[in-house]
């Protein structure tokens, strides 16, 4: 079954950065989308179990959905270059 979280809008100035998502009780199987509406690059960075830290770079104006075992954070990262914008959602599941 999965559970789909609420859509959550993120405005973040340029440099910053803050955590969607937190399962620190052993990960969530998870589907993450992130949108970017902004003139400027976002960083989703995803921390799971027993896995590096990947950061995928989302360019100005684009989206990217990403699928992943055992979740434990989602974080959002603005860049050097300016503020961003858009939304994230996550959708967890036991698949």
């Amino acid at each position: 079954m999965a559970i789909l979280l609420p859509q959550q809008f993120f405005n973040l100035p340029a440099g910053v950065g803050k955590s969607y998502y937190e399962n620190l009780n052993g990960g969530a199987n998870a589907a993450v989308t992130v949108q970017n509406n902004s003139a400027f690059p976002v960083d989703l960075v995803l921390y799971a179990v027993n896995a590096p830290i990947v950061t995928y770079t989302i360019p100005p104006f684009d989206s990217l959905t990403i699928q992943l075992a055992h979740l434990l954070v989602a974080a959002l990262r603005s860049t050097a270059a300016g503020a961003t914008f858009g939304f994230i959602q996550i959708a967890t599941s036991d698949f």
